[in-house]
């Protein structure tokens, strides 16, 4: 009599779980109810002022370009970082710092360098001055 062999189910697990973000609500992060909540008070209520003004479609464009920079900050990440934060780093490296940071670094040793130096032409100077007064005593 054979036995049969089942395959055991696989299931993959990340190696990092400080990726992985507590949900809330509707499979939606903190972060995301905050901004589609905002988008929603404030792209609603223009709708619905703007449609007798200027008719329905133009109200619906209005309003989606209304709502979509909080959607942008609701769902854009790049590299574990959120919209703003990384808005803020290419405005930084763009325009804030310059374009070429060259190398420079602190030589922390130049201070004893310039004491060495120092000592160096005393030694001198106190060598230059025995032997004038070693000359002086010959004569």
């Amino acid at each position: 009599m054979v036995k049969e062999v089942f395959p055991i189910p696989y299931v993959n697990v990340p190696n990092d779980l400080s990726k992985i973000k507590s949900k809330v609500a509707f499979n939606l992060t903190k972060r995301q109810i905050l901004c589609f909540g905002g988008a929603a008070l404030i792209g609603i209520p223009a709708y619905f002022l703007l449609r007798s003004l200027i008719g329905n479609t133009v109200a619906l464009f209005l309003m989606i370009a209304v709502m979509l920079p909080a959607f942008l900050l609701a769902m854009y990440e790049k590299d574990g970082l959120p919209f703003e934060k990384v808005l803020r780093n290419i405005i930084r490296s763009r325009f804030i710092y310059p374009s070429k940071r060259p190398y420079k670094t602190e030589n922390f040793y130049s201070i004893f360098e310039n004491k060495e130096m120092e000592v160096q032409r005393l030694a001198k100077n106190n060598n230059k001055t025995k032997t004038v007064a070693s000359k002086k005593r010959q004569t």
